[in-house]
């Protein structure tokens, strides 16, 4: 079976093709800034990204009738479960016209519709960005006007915790695990028995490489009083977190300066992953306590010095794996796969 992923970025757009599971290409075909400032708005590049994803196949000597099946990255979409839905007219209309935010990944399956229309070829998105499984106490925000919603990064914390299953002889259906994805924006989520129960999102927890995470509310009026609702929105996207703090978005380079001795980056450093931790330890409590493991993963999961001190804090309520990285592409595949073999089903957006 030959499964076409594609994963669109802010910067770039990533294709792959596996054959069954195994990788067998993948490219990151960045776009640079002059090409993104030719168009005004995010759904022009439509057409630009599917370019690119032709002429992949084409580098490759693939034909899109060789295709079987195509998973595309889900982007920002009204609240929906995980797993696989089918890429049709009424969810491309939605992604479009209706989004719920927008996002470079809600390009991935109107490029998808266009490359599936060529040969008839069946097309998914697989864990979307708005997965929402939260229970109906975990939505409660505290203003009834305004739920807390449900953003992670659902497609690789579901991945990592199968794999975790996995690789510890686990039923990922009959388990509780808690996932820390660490990148540029933090999330944390708790899989109760394969579900998102509860998450905390980017935009309410652990302050990380460029966005400030939580901040106390009467410090989001002051910010906003003085800097205007755009330089708020600005600490929350790019400029807060290490940014702010060490003006330097690189972990590693905040860990050379605590290596040559630099007790404020040391302080700043320890500050996110005491953050972290603490994120950790208040979605323990879901299910009175019961944690089967706790998965780091995402790009800064590399940094031994910053997984330490989390799992000096953690690791008392349960095991802590380390995943470091990414597994998107690999994760569409596997969606795709299963869906294609029936092991799951894919359902439709209403």
């Amino acid at each position: 079976m030959k499964i076409l992923i594609i994963n669109p970025g802010s910067t770039s757009t990533k294709v792959g093709i596996y054959e069954d599971l195994e990788e067998k290409i993948i490219e990151n075909i960045t776009i640079s800034a002059e090409e993104l400032s030719r168009f005004n708005d995010l759904y022009e590049q439509t057409d630009m990204r599917y370019e690119q994803v032709i002429e992949f196949l084409n580098r490759n000597n693939l034909e899109a009738k060789d295709i079987d099946v195509i998973v595309s990255r889900g982007g920002m979409l009204p609240p929906l479960h995980a797993g696989a839905y089918v890429i049709d007219d009424n969810l491309c209309d939605i992604m479009r016209n209706r989004p719920a935010q927008l996002h470079a990944s809600n390009l991935g399956a109107l490029v998808a519709k266009k490359v599936s229309d060529l040969a008839d070829i069946p097309a998914y998105i697989y864990d979307a960005v708005s997965v929402d499984e939260l229970t109906d106490v975990a939505r409660l925000s505290g203003v009834k006007k305004y739920p807390r919603r449900s953003f992670s990064h659902a497609l690789n914390t579901r991945a990592v915790a199968m794999r975790f299953c996995k690789d510890h002889d686990m039923d990922y259906y009959n388990s509780n695990i808690i996932v820390a994805h660490l990148g540029g924006g933090i999330s944390l989520n708790f899989q109760k028995n394969g579900h998102l129960v509860d998450i905390s999102s980017s935009d309410e927890g652990p302050f990380s490489t460029n966005r400030a995470g939580f901040l106390p509310i009467y410090s989001c009026i002051t910010i906003a009083k003085e800097e205007g609702h755009e330089g708020l929105q600005r600490y929350e996207d790019s400029t807060g977190g290490l940014v702010s703090y060490l003006n330097t978005n690189d972990a590693r380079e905040v860990e050379k300066m605590i290596t040559d001795g630099d007790k404020e980056a040391e302080l700043v450093y320890k500050g996110m992953a005491y953050q972290i931790a603490k994120t950790i330890g208040s979605l323990s409590v879901i299910d009175n306590g019961k944690v089967d493991g706790i998965i780091l993963t995402g790009g800064i999961a590399y940094s031994k010095m910053l997984t330490q001190w989390i799992v000096d804090k953690v690791s008392f309520i349960a095991p802590v794996s380390i995943y470091p990285g990414e597994f998107e592409m690999k994760a569409l595949a596997q969606g795709g796969y299963r869906v294609m073999m029936g092991e799951e089903k894919a359902d439709y957006l209403r």
